[in-house]
C-alpha cells in the first residue's frame, strides 16, 4: 500500500478527467483512456458511472486486489468511495460519465 497522500482524479490525471458538471451535492465527470494506458493512483467520493462504449479493465485497489471490469455502452455501476488505479487492458477506448457524490 502506498503511503503517499491520496489526491483527486482530475488533479492526477487531467488529461483523462473532464469536469463537465459540478454543484454543492454532485460532481460529473467525463472520463476517457486508450487501450494500454493506466491511470495514476486516486480518489473517488461515491459514485455511479456510466458507459458510453464498450471496454475492459483493471481496477487496482490499494488493498492490492484486482478487480476485472468489462462494460458494454449503457452498462451503469454504483461504486463506494475508493482509492484506485485503473488500467485499459481492452482493445478499445474507455468512455464513461461519473457522478461522483458529495
Amino acid at each position: 500500500m502506498d503511503t503517499q497522500p491520496v489526491q483527486d482524479a482530475v488533479t492526477t490525471d487531467p488529461d483523462k478527467y473532464k469536469v463537465i458538471y459540478e454543484n454543492e451535492r454532485v460532481r460529473v465527470l467525463d472520463y476517457r483512456d486508450k487501450p494500454g494506458e493506466k491511470t495514476n493512483r486516486h480518489k473517488h467520493p461515491a459514485f455511479v458511472l456510466y458507459a458510453l462504449g464498450a471496454f475492459k479493465r483493471n481496477i487496482h485497489l490499494d488493498n492490492g486486489k484486482v478487480i476485472p471490469r468489462e462494460f458494454k455502452a449503457g452498462d451503469i455501476i454504483w461504486s463506494e468511495a475508493q482509492i484506485h488505479i485503473g488500467e485499459n487492458i481492452g482493445e478499445t477506448e474507455t468512455h464513461v460519465l461519473i457522478v461522483e457524490l458529495k
